[in-house]
């Protein structure tokens, strides 16, 4: 989740932006006052925005890319009027795309000119908390937090914790397959879509998956939809896996002299089999900022740090903690062990809020997703840290190492030209090198804009032309947020 700093420094690019479009004549970026009143007879007056102050809100996301200023912004209240707003655009040709909070990183709720944002926050309701058969019904403008302590409240859990679940959305984290610090036992989004209810580019309601445990019934359209950014489909409802809450838990910290030793520690707990909950890494550059801005006792002069969770039956947890510490110590690292409940809180708590702290020092911070086999992380962290000296730039470094995922962050200025020629370069360099560890551009930020011109060097030609037919057979006039994962924008 963005931090105050980063949000003022978007919103006064988007004055900037805004400022360009206000010179422009006003009906180049206006519908017909015809086509208004249509979305407002569907929706309701109070739930269609064409002032341009309303329009400049929803014309950026957390990613650092230009804002663009929609034509409309509309906000359904019931599945009914969402299915209308899709149709209309679709009659009318118009570019759409459905916004929960804003909180993505790679730009995919960034609008086309000319386009409706369609918002979700009215669809927020939890239709169903099933325990016996242990699933939810939810539409998708609820708050990842607040459906995660509610299942709780009925005895279940619903592991996915993307760092912005404070705010996000379950509609969002379903369009990005989000993941979390819990990814490495628990899975990522993905894992726990039983079934979807989408609006196709028609306004029609499509249903796949179930309630049951087993589906084989038709396509697996949830796959498919899972991950899409919203270019296949609108969300109306979705079905969500719960499982069994852990009976029991652990918590600790192992401070190590520095970062290429605590990798080794990362490789070397996956080697011995076992799984934790959550296997999280921090350099010291990251320690101090987060220990600056939560005050949680972080030990600011350690060289890295691991957090490391373990959960299950109580006995399995001990084994595995011990093995864990064992290892830890082996190579030298410091344990300090949770003691209470409340201290477990306060460092996970703080770590959560890695990126706010380190928002707090640049004007622009760009955090990246680079993600690699889980034997590799050694040989990325290096990576890492070669590249930060080769281009002269500050980059953090924290992430969900248990599962590969490493979260390098350029702190900058984007109003620095000469240095953002460098980021730019930087982040090549850093997707290059996760490429060429057998790794992914993305493993839990979407591909968006921001990384739609890399993926031929993952993928192919011919899986980009692959993924095209599809998108043309299901969305004739690439309507649905047209531009996101694989180019091609209106």
């Amino acid at each position: 989740m963005p931090d105050v700093k980063r949000r003022n420094f978007s919103i006064s690019v988007g004055i900037l932006c805004f400022t360009r479009y206000a010179s422009r004549s006003k009906g180049d970026f206006m519908f017909s006052q015809a086509l208004i009143r249509e979305f407002k007879q569907k929706l309701g007056s109070d739930n269609v925005f064409d002032d341009a102050a309303d329009r400049l809100t929803y014309s950026y996301d957390a990613a650092v890319l230009e804002p663009v200023m929609p034509a409309l912004v509309v906000r359904p209240t019931t599945s009914d009027s969402l299915g209308q707003a899709v149709r209309l655009c679709n009659e009318n040709g118009i570019p759409l795309t459905v916004r929960g909070a804003g909180t993505n990183l790679s730009g995919g709720t960034i609008p086309n000119v000319g386009g409706v944002v369609v918002l979700t926050n009215a669809l927020n309701q939890i239709i169903e908390i099933n325990e016996a058969d242990m699933y939810a019904v939810v539409q998708p403008g609820v708050i990842t937090a607040k459906f995660a302590a509610a299942v709780e409240k009925a005895g279940l859990f619903y592991p996915p914790d993307p760092g912005s679940q404070a705010v996000s959305t379950l509609g969002g984290n379903v369009a990005e397959n989000a993941g979390g610090l819990r990814g490495l036992k628990y899975g990522v989004t993905r894992d726990y879509v039983m079934g979807l209810q989408f609006f196709d580019v028609n306004g029609d309601r499509v249903k796949t998956g179930s309630r049951t445990v087993k589906c084989a019934t038709g396509y697996n359209l949830a796959g498919l939809l899972v991950g899409s950014e919203g270019t296949l489909g609108v969300f109306d409802e979705i079905i969500l896996k719960l499982i069994p809450f852990p009976a029991h838990r652990k918590s600790m910290m192992a401070v190590f002299g520095e970062m290429g030793i605590a990798s080794e520690a990362v490789s070397a707990i996956i080697a011995s089999h076992v799984v934790p909950a959550t296997l999280e890494i921090m350099d010291n550059f990251t320690i101090r900022a987060i220990e600056s801005f939560s005050h949680a006792g972080l030990p600011v002069d350690a060289g890295a740090m691991l957090l490391i969770e373990v959960d299950g039956h109580p006995a399995q947890v001990e084994e595995d903690a011990l093995r864990v510490e064992s290892i830890c110590q082996n190579l030298g690292a410091g344990i300090r062990v949770a003691k209470t409940a409340a201290e477990r809180d306060s460092v996970w708590a703080a770590r959560r809020s890695a990126l706010s702290a380190l928002a707090k020092l640049k004007p622009t911070l760009v955090l990246e997703d680079a993600t690699v086999p889980r034997s590799r992380i050694p040989e990325m962290i290096r990576a890492l840290q070669s590249i930060a000296v080769k281009y002269d730039l500050t980059i953090g470094t924290f992430g969900h190492a248990g599962d590969g995922n490493l979260h390098p962050t350029i702190l900058t200025d984007k109003r620095n030209t000469h240095e953002w020629e460098k980021v730019e370069a930087a982040i090549t360099d850093i997707f290059d090198h996760a490429l060429a560890l057998g790794g992914t551009l993305s493993g839990e930020h979407g591909t968006g804009l921001a990384k739609s011109r890399f993926l031929e060097k993952e993928t192919s030609p011919a899986t980009i032309i692959y993924s095209r037919k599809i998108k043309a057979a299901l969305d004739p006039k690439n309507i649905l947020n047209p531009g996101k994962i694989i180019g091609g924008g209106s």
